[in-house]
C-alpha cells in the first residue's frame, strides 16, 4: 500500500496551517475534546491541536502521525509547555497498540488506507479502549467527491452507516454525518462516533 501521495498532502497542508498560525480545533475535535480524560491515544493526531488540548486538560497523552512536520510541531509544543504529550512518528496502517486507553481518537484517518486496512485499524483501536472508556472514530464516507488527498492506490470511503454498525454493541452516545464544501464544487461528508465501551 504507498500512502505517500497523502502524507504529502498532508505534510504541505500542515506547513501552510503552521505558516498561517491556525491552531483552533476543527468541528470534530471540539466535538471529542470534552469527552477525554485519563489517558489518551490520538491517533492520527495532525498538528496536535486536540492531544495539545486534551494535555492542557490534565490527560496523558500519546499522539501519532505519519507526518514528520505534523509530529515535529506537535513535539516541539509539547516540550515547550511540559505537557504530559508524547509524540511519536508512525506507520498507522501497520502501528500494533500496545496498550489501552482510557480514549482512543482517530478522526479524519482510516479512510486514507485500504478498506481492509481501515477495518482491521478500526477493530485494533476498539480493541484497545479498556472497559468503560471511550472511542472517538472519525471518516469520510460515501458522497465525498473530494479526492485530491488520496493515493489512488487505497482509500477507504465508508458507507453511510457502516461505521455506526461497526460499533454495535457499544453505547453509542453520538453519531452525526456532516456535509462540508471543498474545493472546485465538490464536498466532503464525514460520519462520526463517539462511544463507550461497555
Amino acid at each position: 500500500m504507498n500512502v505517500g501521495r497523502s502524507i504529502q498532502f498532508f505534510d504541505d497542508q500542515f506547513r501552510q496551517q503552521l505558516d498561517a498560525g491556525e491552531h483552533a480545533l476543527n468541528p470534530f475535535e471540539g466535538a471529542a475534546l470534552p469527552h477525554l480524560q485519563g489517558k489518551v491515544l490520538d491517533y492520527g493526531c495532525g498538528l496536535g491541536n486536540l492531544a495539545v488540548e486534551a494535555a492542557r486538560r490534565g490527560c496523558s497523552v500519546l499522539a501519532l502521525d505519519a507526518s514528520p512536520v505534523a509530529i515535529d510541531h506537535v513535539q516541539l509544543v509539547a516540550a515547550r509547555e511540559k505537557l504530559p504529550l508524547h509524540a511519536e512518528l508512525a506507520d498507522l496502517s501497520s502501528y500494533m497498540i500496545q496498550e489501552e486507553f482510557d480514549a482512543i481518537v482517530c478522526i479524519g484517518l482510516l479512510m486514507f488506507f485500504d478498506c481492509p486496512t481501515a477495518l482491521r485499524q478500526l477493530a485494533q483501536i476498539q480493541v484497545h479502549v479498556r472497559p468503560g472508556g471511550l472511542a472517538v472514530v472519525n471518516v469520510l464516507i460515501a458522497g465525498t467527491t473530494y479526492m485530491d488527498m488520496f493515493a489512488a492506490e487505497g482509500y477507504c470511503l465508508f458507507e453511510r452507516e457502516q461505521l455506526r454498525q461497526a460499533f454495535a454493541g457499544w453505547d453509542l452516545l453520538s453519531y452525526t454525518i456532516q456535509e462540508f464544501p471543498a474545493p472546485r464544487d465538490t464536498r466532503k461528508v464525514f460520519a462520526t462516533a463517539i462511544a463507550c465501551k461497555s
